[in-house]
């Protein structure tokens, strides 16, 4: 940020007092959404620390690549509304979008989807490294060591301070989280891995390496390409989410790029964050049959009952969510491509989503089906197993961890991350010979 830029960022301060002590704290406008109050000096001024549990209301970085309005129901990608990139582009598009700033000529696409492509395929000696889970492993516990395991086939691109190796690696890690995705799949359902094919678009080329087997040829179907195409573009990237944040604090300590990913990915796996589909999948296996809906719907109702209804509402976005408008359209087309009108779990959703949309209690309490919802539904009528669901959301993610991971590593006010903490344990004491203790 250049000087000029920096003063009009400096123009404005919030006053706090401490024990009678006025403290001035700069006040940063960035170019959308809130203001922030700047701290960094407040322990060295007050010899006091903020406390925020989850950072809920702490910026813990400065960055151009997604903005989200959560009471708008406003999603951007380097300024681009996510609705106008689903609807128009591709997800390598938007992979360049996110990594460089900007959308690609023909020509820079054109090279880069070349680039792309030309790395997929993972080091052979891979597919006996995956000999070592056993056959029965989850997905994502495969996805953390394979993708931590790559630092280790790849190690002519882990030098963080060569921007050239930074940019190797984004590439590869973009190429190959597909490849290693479909081998997880694969291996876990005991079939042999399918190669990657360099005449075929990221999408479709990954639903072939899933489904395609060595006795009969594989017959791409363009509107499940599309929907996985579109799913990776949903979610390329959400801000700085659970496991966005945990990349930039692995990579803030020099961590290589291998490496702070299988963080992500490992932080992605947890029920709470990268799950909701998969719960939102469990919740409809619970509720079973449709003459069952309106009893959950109750439920769901009573303050006093724990049952919550997965898939609905967002942390975030106090309005509907804007990815899962069009993750409902997704939805919907390919369960008439595929002709799907006998999957008990399929009906108790159509009429689930229903009832939400148009029951007064759910538009009050603005519960209205989220991406993960309707992303739920959408993969598992394509035929993936739910312990895929998450695995999915890592290769689309991965863009938007590297682009993050990238920003962070340029940014010249980048430290070591170090959370403070409320200590509320025992005060300073002793230590008494075991003989002694009483």
């Amino acid at each position: 940020m250049d000087a000029t830029a920096q003063d009009k960022k400096n123009t404005k301060s919030a006053k706090l007092t401490v024990d009678g002590k006025d403290v001035a704290l700069p006040v940063h406008d960035g170019s959308i959404g809130p203001s922030v109050m700047d701290i960094g000096k407040l322990y060295a001024q007050t010899g006091m620390f903020t406390y925020d549990p989850g950072f809920t209301s702490t910026g813990s970085c400065e960055s151009k690549i997604t903005y989200i309005d959560g009471d708008e129901g406003v999603l951007l990608y380097r300024g681009y509304p996510i609705e106008q990139l689903a609807e128009h582009g591709d997800f390598l598009e938007t992979c360049y979008l996110l990594l460089y700033g900007e959308l690609p000529n023909p020509t820079q696409k054109a090279d880069f989807d070349f680039r792309v492509t030309r790395h997929t395929m993972v080091h052979e000696q891979m597919s006996r490294f995956f000999q070592g889970f056993r056959r029965d492993a989850h997905p994502m516990a495969v996805m953390c060591g394979s993708v931590g395991a790559l630092a280790a086939f790849y190690h002519d691109s882990t030098d963080i301070s060569d921007p050239l190796q930074r940019m190797i690696a984004s590439i590869r890690m973009i190429a190959k989280m597909p490849t290693l995705a479909a081998m997880a799949y694969k291996y876990n359902v005991g079939q042999p891995f399918v190669y990657p094919k360099n005449d075929l678009d990221y999408a479709t080329n990954f639903l072939r390496m899933c489904y395609a087997v060595p006795t009969e040829d594989y017959k791409p179907n363009p509107v499940l390409a599309k929907a996985m195409d579109r799913i990776f573009i949903l979610h390329a990237d959400h801000e700085q989410n659970a496991s966005t944040s945990t990349v930039r604090l692995a990579g803030s300590s020099g961590a290589n790029p291998f490496a702070c990913i299988a963080a992500g990915i490992a932080c992605l796996w947890g029920p709470a964050h990268g799950g909701a589909n998969e719960a939102a999948l469990k919740m409809l296996a619970e509720i079973g049959t449709v003459d069952r809906i309106p009893e959950f719907i109750k439920r769901a109702k009573d303050k006093n009952d724990s049952f919550r209804l997965m898939g609905f509402g967002h942390r975030v976005y106090k309005n509907y969510d804007p990815r899962a408008k069009l993750m409902q359209k997704t939805a919907h087309e390919v369960l008439k491509e595929l002709g799907i009108k006998d999957d008990p779990l399929l009906d108790v959703a159509i009429e689930l989503e229903r009832i939400a949309l148009h029951d007064e209690y759910f538009i009050e309490k603005k519960l209205y089906p989220n991406v993960d919802f309707y992303s739920g539904i959408t993969l598992k009528a394509m035929g993936f197993p739910t312990s895929m669901f998450t695995v999915l959301f890592a290769v689309a993610r991965t863009v938007g961890w590297i682009a993050q991971w990238n920003e962070m590593i340029e940014d010249p006010n980048q430290k070591i991350g170090r959370p403070r903490q409320l200590y509320t344990g025992a005060e300073r004491r002793d230590y008494v010979q075991v003989d002694k203790r009483k």
